[in-house]
């Protein structure tokens, strides 16, 4: 390796919404397979409290118990303090058995219809040994209490369902109800160039066919200057039909459209276990740890720098 290169990178975060659910944001001056790490940790290695055993006592509900086990399992729950739990695997205070408080965290439901009127049974009816663990609340407050959280079953009269809950710790690599991402996307950021000489050779009725022609709103015309013009380039999908429809129209190279191979716009929501911006951030700390894992020399340094630049920025924003 030439000594007079460096291949470090200091990555630049814009944030451009952020709530609990929902972070939005701009990552630049760095390359695909940065972006491509970041997105799969959020999605695989992020760790979340799940429901992973489930002892049915009594259950004279329509739906078997294997169903209702599975219907507890993607109920998500509240972990924040996931990544200071210990898998059960490694637990050494309950010799793996994953039934302690490092690891693991109990519920209890039990309910039973009494009258004529259906009974719900849902997420708000498990009762957590752990205040900081309990079902995630999506409810609106001003929906009637009955109405709020997730249903797992609906009992008629005399039907009973009782049972006792165990939730540990995982990650998403394992089984999809320890991902904390109900969705992580990124695109390249386009730049798009509008041949102006060229286009002043269309007509109006011209322009307007050839603005039409995108499926999304990425042009328009100006209607003080009847010049096309981009209004949003961020909608463009990559589709290549603006291009197509300039060469059908015997003007090839109208528009030229590339994609910045280092500004990535990121789009992460979260199931409600952690906030989306604490996602990012643990998904980030994970690649850090990957990164000491498997570092060999001091060349590998300037690799983790890139990730705890961007973690600060993240804090920063």
């Amino acid at each position: 390796m030439d000594g007079g290169l460096t291949y470090q990178r200091f990555p630049k975060v814009k944030i451009r919404e952020m709530r609990d659910d929902v972070v939005k944001f701009e990552l630049r001056e760095t390359d695909a397979s940065v972006a491509n790490a970041l997105r799969r940790v959020m999605i695989a290695e992020v760790p979340t409290v799940a429901i992973d055993l489930v002892e049915i006592e009594v259950n004279s509900s329509v739906l078997n118990d294997e169903f209702i086990a599975h219907r507890l399992g993607l109920i998500p729950l509240t972990s924040e303090r996931a990544m200071s739990m210990r898998f059960s695997r490694d637990c050494d205070a309950c010799d793996g058995d994953g039934q302690c408080e490092f690891c693991s965290v109990e519920f209890q439901l039990r309910a039973r219809c009494h009258n004529d009127q259906t009974l719900d049974v849902t997420s708000k009816d498990l009762y957590s040994s752990d205040h900081t663990v309990v079902p995630v609340d999506f409810s609106d407050p001003n929906e009637p209490a009955e109405q709020r959280g997730i249903i797992i079953v609906k009992l008629r009269r005399g039907q009973e369902l009782k049972l006792r809950a165990i939730a540990r710790k995982g990650i998403g690599k394992d089984h999809a109800k320890w991902s904390p991402a109900a969705t992580v996307t990124f695109m390249y950021e386009p730049m798009i160039r509008i041949n102006e000489d060229l286009m002043e050779t269309l007509s109006l009725e011209q322009k307007n066919t050839w603005v039409e022609s995108s499926p999304t709103k990425v042009f328009d015309i100006d209607p003080v200057t009847q010049q096309v013009v981009v209004v949003d380039p961020e909608a463009y999908t990559y589709d290549d039909e603006v291009i197509k429809k300039a060469e059908s129209m015997g003007k090839p190279g109208l528009v030229e459209i590339e994609a910045r191979e280092d500004s990535f716009i990121f789009t992460v929501e979260s199931t409600g276990a952690i906030k989306a911006s604490q996602l990012v951030l643990n998904a980030i700390e994970i690649l850090k740890q990957k990164l000491d894992a498997v570092r060999l020399s001091e060349d590998t340094v300037e690799a983790d720098d890139q990730f705890g630049e961007l973690g600060a920025h993240m804090r920063g924003g």
